[in-house]
């Protein structure tokens, strides 16, 4: 059954101007080249020493009746003030004007196997149509996450009533989500502590590492090609149910992660790969990772840890 949940506490910034995609492509980790109408991106702004700061969907306007185009950035509304002041910051001269979107669109996350078909795109990460006053975007990072819908909160619910798409409560579109191994900035990722690749954003379109230089390039690239990566964040069953963020993750007591976000016996867990065949434990009860299918490595792990045993 394709499905839609409402997603709140989301946020937006417009940047305008001739050089808004020059400024932005020597900030954050995509690719801006790749932006255009028909496709939309995911990307980050790391601190200069490499680690997470902010992450967003990249969505471009173009120009009506030969105006300038425009970026939009969607991202955490809690830390919208925050993302704002920083790109001030590196703007400089840059004649580039960044604002606030008011009034500010909706956000809804339609997801099921139909999603992109409903949507009329096909299932390519980024791809992206206008139509009944909407933006519709196959989500960037992964095409079975679903298709985000951008609009007035009356668009949405008319193109939902029209498909017949089924409304759903927040607790299912986490679940999903989760279980795709797709982390939430708010909760799966620690500002200045996170890196890209312990998240596998990399994996996931988030990076670009032949487009040049951007804010914290050089960690990312050389934990990239040296492979550094001592733990991931992985999708796990939870026999201990509503466990909070932060809660321990042990194997034979000793601490080998944590829980991120958790919903319905389901949790995101930053793990340490060298013990994640290990029997683990959080709150009392077991935790069991379960890869996401684009996360075959992982997968491989455990398989070889299981054969070991």
């Amino acid at each position: 059954m394709t499905q839609a949940a409402i997603l709140d506490n989301r946020a937006f910034l417009r940047l305008v101007g001739h050089e808004a995609r020059s400024l932005l492509q020597g900030l954050v980790t995509c690719d801006l080249r790749l932006l255009s109408a028909e496709r939309s991106l995911y990307g980050a702004l790391l601190t200069p020493q490499g680690k997470f700061g902010f992450a967003f969907h990249i969505v471009l306007e173009a120009g009506v009746d030969g105006g300038e185009e425009a970026i939009l950035l969607e991202t955490s509304a809690q830390r919208l003030a925050d993302l704002e002041r920083r790109l001030l910051l590196y703007r400089l001269r840059a004649p580039v004007a960044i604002e606030r979107l008011t009034p500010e669109p909706k956000v809804a996350l339609v997801f099921g196997k139909d999603a992109a078909t409903l949507a009329e795109l096909n299932s390519t990460p980024g791809a992206t149509v206008r139509a009944s006053g909407l933006t519709l975007q196959v989500d960037p990072r992964l095409a079975e996450l679903g298709v985000r819908l951008y609009g007035d909160a009356g668009s949405i619910e008319a193109w939902l009533a029209r498909n017949r798409v089924h409304r759903v409560n927040a607790v299912l579109a986490e679940q999903h989500r989760i279980a795709l191994a797709i982390p939430e900035p708010d909760t799966d990722l620690v500002v200045d502590k996170t890196i890209m690749l312990e998240a596998g954003l990399d994996q996931l379109g988030a990076v670009a590492f032949d487009k040049g230089c951007f804010v914290g390039q050089e960690l990312t690239a050389r934990t990239h090609y040296r492979g550094l990566v001592k733990r991931r964040l992985v999708p796990v069953e939870l026999e201990a149910a509503d466990l909070e963020p932060g809660t321990p993750v042990l194997a034979a007591e000793r601490d080998v992660g944590e829980i991120r976000s958790a919903a319905g016996g389901v949790g995101l867990a930053m793990l340490r790969l060298d013990r994640l065949g290990d029997p683990l434990r959080a709150g009392g009860g077991s935790v069991r990772p379960r890869p996401a299918t684009w996360q075959s490595d992982l997968a491989e792990r455990l398989r070889r840890g299981a054969s070991t045993d």
